[in-house]
C-alpha cells in the first residue's frame, strides 16, 4: 500500500446539525453530529472525526487503559476548534478541587454544569483531554477530534435526555480538579500539537519540514483542512473533509496542500 482514502461514516446525534459546513452535506431529515474516518488496519489505534454541535453534549468522562474493564479500551482525545459561534464554549475540568461525593451530588441534581470550567472556544484552539477529565462540548462548534480508537464513555449528566447514565463507573475514574493549562494551546504555537502516550498530532502548512518528516517514519493519517494531499503514485487523493492513510510520509505529495493534520500511533 502506498496511500488510500479512508471511508467515512455519518453519525446522527440529537445534538447534531441538519445543515453542515462545506464540503459536507447532511442527508435530508438527519441531524449529523459526527463524521468518522474508519480506523484502518495500519493505524487501528487512532480515530479521527469531525464534530458539529447545535446543542450541548452530555457531561462525561473516559477511563484510561488501566481503568478500563476487559473488553473495553481507554480513551484520551484532543479537540481542534475549526469554527465557533461567538459565545461557544467547552467544559473541561472543574472550577476548584471537588470530591467524588460533590461530583455525584451535582450530577444527580443537575448542578454539575456550574462546577465545571467553561472555556471560550476560538478557531485554532487545541485542547488535549487526558483520561479522567470530566468534560462537555457546547453548541455552535465545529471540531476535529483525534482520539484513541475507543467508544468507552461514561455519562454523568445528560440534561434530561432519555439516555443511560453511568455514575458508578464515571465517579471511579473522574479527576476532581481544574484542567491543567499546559493541555491548552493554539495551532499558532508550533507544528506539534500533541505528542502523547496514545497518538501524535502535527499541523503542517504546505510541505512538511525535515523534522516533521523524521517524526513520521511509518504509517500515518493525513487530514487536509485546506488544499489537497495525494499519493505520489497518483493512486489516491484527499481534500478538505477527507482523509488518507499512507505507509509513510514520503509516499505523500504535499505540493498542492494548504493546512494538513498528520497523526500516527506512538513509536
Amino acid at each position: 500500500m502506498m496511500a488510500r482514502q479512508l471511508p467515512t461514516r455519518m453519525v446522527e446525534k440529537v445534538w447534531g446539525r441538519d445543515t453542515l459546513p462545506a464540503p459536507f452535506l447532511a442527508p435530508a431529515g438527519e441531524r449529523i453530529g459526527e463524521i468518522w474516518f474508519e480506523p484502518p488496519p495500519e493505524v487501528p489505534q487512532v480515530l479521527v472525526k469531525y464534530l458539529f454541535t447545535s446543542e450541548k453534549l452530555s457531561v462525561q468522562v473516559h477511563p484510561s487503559d488501566a481503568d478500563a474493564l476487559p473488553g473495553e479500551a481507554g480513551k484520551e482525545e484532543c479537540w481542534l476548534v475549526l469554527d465557533a459561534e461567538p459565545d461557544a464554549r467547552l467544559a473541561i475540568g472543574f472550577e476548584r478541587d471537588v470530591t467524588s461525593a460533590e461530583i455525584e451530588a451535582a450530577a444527580r441534581d443537575g448542578t454539575i454544569e456550574a462546577l465545571l470550567t467553561w472555556h471560550p472556544a476560538r478557531p485554532g484552539d487545541l485542547f488535549y483531554l487526558p483520561a479522567g477529565t470530566v468534560h462537555a462540548i457546547g453548541p455552535g462548534l465545529a471540531l476535529v477530534e483525534v482520539q484513541q480508537a475507543s467508544d468507552t464513555t461514561f455519562r454523568l449528566y445528560d440534561y434530561g435526555r432519555p439516555r443511560e447514565l453511568h455514575l458508578d463507573r464515571a465517579l471511579a475514574v473522574a479527576i476532581g480538579a481544574p484542567y491543567a493549562a499546559c493541555h491548552h494551546r493554539t495551532i499558532a504555537a508550533g507544528p506539534t500539537l500533541v505528542d502523547g502516550p496514545h497518538f501524535r498530532l502535527d499541523r503542517v502548512e504546505g510541505m512538511p519540514d525535515a523534522a516533521t518528516r523524521a517524526a513520521y517514519p511509518g504509517a500515518l493519517l493525513a487530514l487536509p483542512l485546506a488544499g489537497e494531499v495525494t499519493a505520489r503514485d497518483g493512486s489516491a487523493r484527499a481534500g478538505a473533509g477527507e482523509c488518507l492513510v499512507a505507509s509513510g510520509i514520503d509516499d505523500l505529495d504535499f505540493s498542492a496542500a494548504g493546512m494538513t493534520l498528520l497523526t500516527r500511533k506512538p513509536l
